[in-house]
C-alpha cells in the first residue's frame, strides 16, 4: 500500500496498464515479489488486488486476476440481462459507498492530527517571546466553522471557549479572506505533590 501510495502521487510516474483487465483501466504497482492492481477515480488511487508474482504458475498474481475476472464476468452475464461485451469484469473490486466514506473520515482524522501537531508547535515557539504569552490565530482564507474550532482547541494552555474574533491586526485593518482570533495564555501550575496522609499543600 505505501508503494502505491508513493506511485500514484507522483505526478512524474509512468503507470503501466494491466492489459487483461478491459472492462476497467487498471494499473500495475509492484514491490519486491509483490503485485497490484490500483483503479484510480477522480485522481484518488485505490489497491483492490494484491498478491505474488509467481512466472509461469496460475498462481501469478495477474494470472489469478484475469481469471478471477473473466469467471465474474460469467456469472454477471448470467445474473443481468443486460450482459456485459467486455471478457471481464472487476466491478465488485472496487470501492463502495462504505469505502468511501471511511477514506473521507480516515483523511479527516489525518487532517486533525496534523493541524494539532502544527498548532502545538506554532505554539511552543511563541513561548520563547516572553514571560507573557498572547496568543493570537490568524486565518487566511476560507474555512469551515467547524476546523476553526479544532485549530482554537488545540493550543496549549488556551481555554477553548475564552477565544474573542479580532476585526483588525496589530498592524492593519484585516482583510476579506482573514479571520483572527485572541485570548491569553494561561500559564497552568504543575500539580502538587500529595502528601503522606493524602492531602495536597
Amino acid at each position: 500500500m505505501a508503494k502505491a501510495r508513493e506511485h500514484f502521487t507522483d505526478d512524474g510516474a509512468g503507470h503501466e496498464r494491466i492489459r487483461s483487465i478491459d472492462d476497467e483501466v487498471l494499473f500495475k504497482v509492484k514491490v519486491e515479489r509483490w503485485r497490484g492492481a490500483v483503479w484510480t477515480d477522480e485522481d484518488l488511487p485505490w489497491l483492490i488486488a494484491a498478491g505474488q508474482r509467481e512466472d509461469g504458475s496460475p498462481d501469478d498474481f495477474y494470472s489469478a486476476l484475469k481469471t478471477t475476472a473473466r469467471v465474474a464476468r460469467a456469472h454477471y452475464n448470467a445474473s443481468n440481462r443486460q450482459a456485459l461485451s467486455t471478457t471481464t469484469y472487476v466491478g465488485h473490486l472496487l470501492p463502495g459507498q462504505n469505502d468511501r466514506d471511511r477514506y473521507r473520515l480516515e483523511a479527516g482524522a489525518r487532517l486533525v492530527r496534523d493541524l494539532a501537531a502544527a498548532v502545538r508547535e506554532l505554539s511552543r515557539g511563541s513561548l520563547h517571546d516572553g514571560h507573557e504569552t498572547y496568543a493570537a490565530v490568524h486565518i487566511t482564507g476560507s474555512v469551515p466553522d467547524d476546523l476553526v474550532a479544532v485549530i482554537l482547541h488545540h493550543v496549549p494552555g488556551c481555554d477553548p471557549a475564552a477565544w474573542y474574533p479580532e476585526y483588525a491586526l496589530p498592524s492593519r485593518p484585516l482583510l476579506p479572506a482573514e479571520q483572527a482570533w485572541s485570548t491569553l495564555m494561561a500559564r497552568i501550575p504543575a500539580p502538587t505533590p500529595a502528601r503522606a496522609d493524602g492531602w495536597r499543600t
